[in-house]
């Protein structure tokens, strides 16, 4: 006999109370030792249409619901007693008839006609929008009226809802859609926005339905102890024991070169990282795999999400590494080149304003010079004049004549003298003697890396990984989102030799943040990004899978009535039950924290101001910047301070110097809105002080 959890148990046991859940995991216990085990007083589901539902005995009033055959025992459900066998009531295990795979199907008898759910807001053109008050408006077109019985059952719609399917609207898809199973909502919705859905593979004849790519989604065989316990602890992370179809063939493929994931916020690119690092380890038993990604703070992050993942196979965590890019260069620069030191940012200013000031007859402020450093000459590692003289300065947008870069040159050497005369190194130097050194070895450190928030790899480091294991199979897999990239400035991959072309994949799928959060956040940015060689991010067909109230976006006459405000939202999150840890509160720089503290504050709960390397902590709001919000996940987050002048940052605007630098700053302070904005899964307020930021147009519903 099998024994599997459904994702309906996992979900519905990180419902329950801490007490609660432990005497559910005992129970668990109890019933993958013993499936008849007495004291758990397991009968049948009388009410139910599929008499294979029983019910256990957890405590007085908790009952877990399981299904139950001669080679299955399924945990399929728990809570209070009458909820439980509500849910039982209502629910069928099937093989579906086209697909194959195992459903869990809602009885259609049981449900009522389905309202159009307070949270939709559909946007009207404006040619329809005098029809409201007359004939059906384009919104109450019903979307699949002409598709084919063969069509939608090929999607996994169950028989029963195919009615109910052809007469969706754009009001009531999305409460539809929370009826069905995963792969049938998930395809609808991906046809209604436009976007092309994979078809699941048809039945064959004999075949295990639980075997199925769409049944493994949501039936997890346990095959032992340490499996079953792992999925219990963590009931909330459904990904380390459920994976998508479309996600794990990007796990478990095999590329012949570097492969890239890419996709908006939201849709399990993380998680994706995380499963391949983990997948080419066991894969691979006597191999060593880098998982990497942009900052200390994130790397924590992911070091806990694998203990979660493979807390049970300490072998793998023995040979699966975890650091940020920084960290694993300066680990291999002074296990290989010997002691490392290295020039802090000040420094390198100081060193650019002393050395400016002796050159005469050029116009350079110290910004332009500070990034026309750090981004070409330092990045790039040029060491003469000819190599900066013929070097294509990609995301510089300010042209230069050759003059110009002459004067530039004489500063620039001067600083790069300066800095060896102190024996120092910056951190592209680092990375730049590592990649000689790994370059020259035939047993490279790690035989896979895999590295995540690919978008923010700059020169350096990409150099330094393709060294380690650009030319191999299967040896870099990034994963990334151009919509998020907030630090690096564009440069072509290709010119490095990691050339991504044939192995890059998008996913479209978002079970983060919610289908209203997720639309509103979507008008910050253009429905398709490319990189510098010509690789597309098509951003417009991805599809949220839950529904959730609509963003609020306010501006208020002054900050203590925006303060006043905020605190009023956190403390309605509170009373609805949203523990502090789950809520985050963001703004654009350090100059507006105080505003983002004075609101937690004013809320009666207690702020804890992130740093780079640090994270939330469990019983406090997490307060920080919009670039610290990157890689987090928040049930509710603020978005303060979204004042005329702050976001896009002034400062930043007054320093550029021509129109394609001035698109390239408001196309990255755009980036760090969306990434604040997506970190929320269910609540999201943004606001500001009148008359607002100009971005905030975009992120109101158009009526």
């Amino acid at each position: 006999m099998r024994f599997r959890i459904a994702d309906t148990f996992t979900d519905s046991l990180a419902k329950l109370t801490g007490d609660e859940q432990k005497a559910v995991k005992t129970a668990a216990f109890d019933l993958q030792m013993n499936p008849a085990h007495p004291g758990l007083k397991l009968h049948q589901v009388d009410r139910a249409k599929d008499k294979d539902f029983w019910s256990a005995r957890v405590s007085r009033d908790i009952r877990l619901i399981v299904h139950r055959t001669a080679s299955s025992f399924l945990l399929c459900y728990v809570d209070h007693h009458d909820a439980a066998y509500q849910w039982a009531e209502r629910r069928r295990l099937e093989r579906h008839p086209t697909t194959g795979a195992a459903q869990l199907v809602e009885i259609r008898e049981t449900v009522r006609e389905i309202p159009v759910p307070r949270y939709v807001e559909v946007d009207v053109p404006a040619s329809s929008q005098g029809a409201a008050a007359g004939g059906p408006t384009e919104s109450r077109t019903a979307i699949f009226a002409g598709a084919l019985d063969d069509d939608l059952l090929g999607y996994g719609v169950p028989v029963e809802w195919l009615g109910d399917v052809r007469a969706a609207t754009e009001d009531t898809l999305l409460d539809l859609a929370d009826h069905l199973p995963a792969e049938a909502s998930e395809a609808l919705l991906q046809l209604a926005t436009g976007g092309a859905p994979d078809r699941p593979a048809p039945a064959v004849a004999g075949a295990d339905p639980f075997a199925h790519p769409d049944a493994q989604r949501r039936f997890r065989v346990m095959a032992d102890v340490e499996a079953l316990e792992r999925a219990l602890d963590y009931p909330w992370e459904k990904w380390t024991v459920f994976l998508h179809p479309a996600q794990r063939q990007l796990v478990e493929r095999d590329y012949s070169g570097p492969a890239r994931v890419s996709g908006s916020a939201g849709t399990g690119k993380t998680i994706v990282a995380l499963h391949r690092a983990v997948h080419l380890a066991r894969a691979h038993p006597e191999s060593r795999v880098l998982l990497a990604t942009f900052s200390d703070a994130l790397a924590g992050a992911l070091q806990t999400r694998l203990r979660r993942l493979i807390g049970n196979e300490p072998k793998i965590a023995e040979r699966l590494e975890v650091h940020s890019m920084s960290d694993i260069g300066r680990r291999l620069y002074t296990a290989n080149v010997g002691r490392l030191n290295l020039a802090a940012g000040e420094d390198i200013r100081a060193l650019l304003r002393q050395e400016a000031a002796d050159v005469k007859g050029h116009r350079f402020g110290a910004h332009f010079l500070w990034t026309e450093w750090s981004t070409v000459v330092d990045a790039w590692q040029l060491a003469s004049w000819e190599d900066y003289r013929d070097v294509q300065r990609l995301g510089r947008k300010t042209r230069l004549a050759e003059k110009q870069r002459e004067l530039l040159w004489s500063i620039f050497s001067q600083v790069r003298s300066a800095l060896a005369d102190q024996e120092k190194s910056t951190e592209p130097g680092m990375f730049a003697r590592a990649t000689a050194k790994m370059a020259e070895t035939a047993h490279p450190p790690f035989d896979f890396c895999v590295i995540d928030e690919a978008q923010d790899v700059g020169v350096p480091e990409l150099r330094f990984l393709a060294a380690l294991g650009g030319s191999r199979p299967n040896g870099l897999f990034f994963a990334g989102d151009l919509g998020q990239r907030i630090f690096q400035t564009p440069f072509s991959w290709r010119a490095l030799d990691v050339d991504v072309r044939g192995r890059s994949h998008t996913l479209r799928i978002n079970y983060r943040t919610s289908h209203q959060i997720r639309r509103h956040a979507d008008r910050l940015l253009p429905t398709e990004l490319a990189d510098v060689d010509g690789n597309a991010e098509h951003r417009g067909a991805t599809v949220s899978v839950f529904n959730g109230p609509a963003p609020e976006v306010r501006t208020f006459e002054s900050p203590a009535k925006e303060t006043e405000a905020i605190a009023d939202w956190l403390r309605a999150r509170r009373d609805e039950g949203y523990a502090p840890q789950a809520i985050g509160v963001f703004v654009r720089s350090l100059e507006q924290i105080e505003r983002a503290l004075s609101a937690v504050q004013a809320a009666g709960m207690r702020p804890v101001q992130l740093h780079d390397g640090s994270g939330g902590v469990s019983g406090w709001v997490a307060v920080g910047t919009m670039h610290l919000a990157k890689g987090l996940e928040f049930r509710a987050v603020a978005v303060a301070a979204c004042d005329d002048e702050v976001i896009p940052l002034q400062a930043r605007i007054e320093r550029v110097g021509d129109d394609a630098d001035l698109e390239e700053v408001y196309g990255t302070e755009r980036h760090l809105l969306y990434v604040a904005c997506t970190r929320a899964r269910d609540r999201l307020l943004v606001t500001g002080v009148d008359p607002g930021s100009e971005f905030l147009d975009d992120l109101r519903v158009r009526e």
